[in-house]
């Protein structure tokens, strides 16, 4: 296949595609991480920009991850955290983590472990990508199966798997994607416990998208079938007063806040951390044992981690389409975006299965589509 041709008008119609099917994800991994989903919305469109413009990948969709988000909020002790200082300073905390983040995936790029990473074995490719694919998964059964996602965290809970749930963590009490593979299991294991209404929406939508190529017109354009589902289900939710899961008024901010350009006649609404604000959070002090040494050694660890994800989805490209990408690159890129990520208050960022694969799948020929999302 290689290089796609650029084609300006399939890139922002894949564009828009991914920013209106991203929502759920967006706002279901802030949750994740631990603070308020709406953060989720307002600080997606930075890191991503800065993605965009550093990835070499043209189908490569970056962003919080169910991998991201849970390493985290283990990392930083997220719920302990709130408790005791309030989701305004954990919010500063987690930015400053995406910072120091962005900081050592661009020391290791320089030292060449992009390089290195680039010769991991295909078994260990293909492991992170079965584990993003089950993260999205565990992400998506909840709404898909439950109206508004309630129920299935106590049942898991009232199960016989909520007590091995238990058993795990008292074992290894980092061990966090217990509770995902558990969802998916009681799920999967308990179909009378679902939603009707939710259920049916969700199966009929996935096997729509999934088989629609073999019967719609051919000249209708990459990605057609993800806008037919969406419209669908979305008339048929306004037809039957279904008011989904309730996100919350998203606060507003000062008219002389945000980033501006051309003398203030664009303006975007979004909120720019403080960069003296951001290095006194006392990260250290409160989740590091006082050892810079610590925060470092973890932020390079995560990079590593967050980038195979990335090495996952770049070889799947490169074996599936033949297009060729740079490791060093990549990792670089990865570093940017969490750059971008601490100075908007988002959670650290890495390149999305899912929505990488969306991107591709509605027909996007560059990297403006990712620019476009933005």
């Amino acid at each position: 296949m290689g290089q796609p041709k650029f084609n300006p008008v399939r890139d922002v119609i894949s564009g828009a595609i991914m920013a209106a099917t991203s929502v759920p994800q967006l706002i279901a991994y802030a949750e994740t991480v631990g603070y308020a989903g709406y953060r989720g919305l307002t600080t997606a469109g930075a890191p991503l920009l800065a993605w965009g413009v550093a990835t070499g990948s043209p189908w490569m969709n970056a962003g919080v991850t169910s991998l991201t988000a849970v390493m985290a909020k283990v990392d930083l002790g997220g719920e302990a955290y709130v408790a005791k200082y309030g989701e305004d300073e954990y919010v500063n905390l987690v930015s400053a983590y995406s910072l120091y983040i962005g900081i050592a995936s661009i020391v290791m790029a320089s030292f060449g472990f992009g390089t290195l990473a680039q010769k991991v074995p295909g078994a260990v490719k293909t492991g992170f990508k079965w584990g993003c694919e089950l993260g999205v998964l565990a992400s998506a059964l909840p709404n898909g199966l439950y109206a508004f996602g309630s129920n299935l965290k106590a049942n898991v809970a009232k199960s016989a798997l909520g007590e091995v749930v238990k058993s795990v963590k008292a074992v290894v009490p980092g061990a966090t994607g217990v509770n995902g593979v558990s969802n998916i299991l009681y799920a999967a294991t308990n179909p009378q416990t679902w939603d009707p209404l939710p259920a049916v929406i969700f199966f009929s939508c996935t096997l729509f998208v999934m088989k629609a190529k073999n019967f719609l017109p051919k000249w209708m354009p990459p990605g057609s079938e993800v806008v037919i589902a969406t419209a669908a289900a979305t008339v048929f939710s306004v037809y039957t007063e279904y008011d989904g899961g309730v996100v919350g008024e998203i606060p507003t901010i000062s008219s002389d806040r945000g980033i501006s350009f051309f003398g203030g006649i664009v303006k975007i609404p979004i909120e720019v951390m403080d960069l003296k604000t951001l290095l006194d959070v006392p990260i250290v002090e409160r989740c590091f044992g006082n050892s810079w040494v610590s925060l470092f050694m973890t932020a390079a660890i995560f990079s590593g981690v967050n980038f195979l994800s990335i090495v996952g989805i770049a070889s799947g490209f490169e074996t599936e389409n033949n297009i060729s990408w740079s490791a060093p690159r990549e990792l670089i890129s990865q570093g940017v975006s969490n750059l971008a990520a601490g100075a908007v208050g988002s959670a650290p960022v890495s390149g999305s299965m899912s929505r990488s694969l969306v991107s591709r799948m509605t027909g996007a020929s560059s990297k403006l589509a990712c620019i476009v999302t933005a």
